[in-house]
């Protein structure tokens, strides 16, 4: 894993890329609210991308300064196009460099962080050709969601009611394909024994069949 700098249009970022020999594809982080680069589930599941020969890229989406100020106020973490706009610079970023410019991307949003993954397909269609979200919230997307032609896979914790009506109706918005996965006796942040293990392994299936080599 290597520490790198994204330097984006109006602003630099921290990130942690993995790249492995013979990558099948890279797929880009975006936490959800009050999180960061190094939140353990998301940590878990690229863990497991890594297995599968993917290159991951978990990134922070807010500055050290943001975050002092976010920590007090909560409300940059809600700000979805600034949060998009980032992910987006992200995708440009990685296709500016060497080892990850021939990959295709996918996106992995969690909470708030997979309005910014839906937004970030929408608006980069030729590079972004898969999308996991885990305990989204796809509404926050907005009129974007319609514009989201790659495949979606649509991850939600059962007890997790408003998200899970949240996300069926987000199926009927989205025009490519789409699939919604309810693991069963999860909450929002699959904290129950086996439950993050049953997101890893959707996410890898769904990565595996859409992303990189296999997909071809």
């Amino acid at each position: 894993m290597t520490a790198v700098n994204l330097a984006l249009r109006d602003v630099t970022l921290d990130g942690d890329l993995d790249v492995p020999g013979s990558a099948r594809g890279v797929v880009l982080f975006a936490h959800g609210s009050g999180s960061s680069r190094r939140s353990p589930r998301n940590r878990e599941v690229a863990g497991t991308l890594h297995a599968r020969g993917f290159a991951t890229l978990l990134m922070d989406l807010l500055t050290a300064e943001e975050e002092d100020v976010d920590r007090d106020t909560a409300a940059l973490r809600f700000d979805i196009p600034m949060l998009a706009g980032r992910l987006v610079g992200a995708v440009d970023w990685l296709a500016e460099r060497g080892e990850s410019s021939a990959l295709s991307v996918g996106t992995f949003g969690a909470s708030t962080g997979a309005a910014a993954a839906l937004i970030a397909a929408a608006q980069r269609p030729q590079r972004v050709r898969a999308v996991v979200s885990r305990g989204g919230r796809p509404d926050l997307a907005g009129d974007a969601l319609a514009e989201v032609t790659a495949p979606t896979l649509l991850i939600v914790g059962e007890l997790d009611h408003v998200v899970v009506d949240l996300n069926r109706a987000a199926v009927r918005d989205l025009p490519g394909e789409t699939q919604l996965q309810i693991v069963p006796g999860a909450t929002h942040l699959f904290s129950e024994p086996g439950a993050l293990e049953q997101v890893s392994v959707l996410a890898g299936e769904w990565f595996t069949r859409h992303l990189g080599r296999d997909a071809d």
